[in-house]
């Protein structure tokens, strides 16, 4: 099995179950080794009462890019820690999309950086999150 077959068997595990993440509209665009891409179209529901996007919505959309990307490799990764920076507000009608890379993956530990933009390709958004293995996979990788 290649890389990438790995982290889309992964992925589908998890999105198949991860009825948070599509609940509120967002849809798993891309995942690849220690990446992953979700969008979220920005809908009334999604806005505070400066009839911007609420923080929550940004900070679940790049904790589930950060999901994706962490537990692309077939093995159970949770957050211990994550951050984020918010640097403009999404409007309404706005197609976020949250883009997570790998920067760091030692041992049990990995560091994944999540970048949301809108679509305009402006950045609304940083975040930093910090993953740990732990027991368990997604399939068995001896399944056909």
């Amino acid at each position: 099995m290649s890389p990438q077959e790995r982290a889309e068997r992964a992925a589908k595990a998890m999105w198949d179950n991860d009825s948070a993440s599509q609940r509120v509209g967002m849809t798993l665009d891309h995942v690849g080794p220690g990446t992953a891409t979700l969008s979220l179209p920005l809908r009334p529901e999604h806005l505070n009462g400066h009839k911007i996007c609420h923080g929550g919505y940004m900070f679940m959309l790049a904790d589930s890019a950060f999901a994706f990307a962490c537990n692309s490799y077939n093995q159970l990764a949770v957050a211990y820690q994550n951050s984020i920076t918010y640097v403009q507000p999404g409007m309404e009608g706005d197609v976020l999309t949250a883009k997570a890379v790998e920067v760091s993956k030692a041992g049990r530990a990995g560091i994944y950086d999540v970048t949301i933009t809108n679509q305009n390709g402006e950045a609304l958004a940083h975040f930093r999150g910090h993953s740990r293995t732990v027991k368990g996979t997604h399939f068995e990788e001896n399944e056909a």
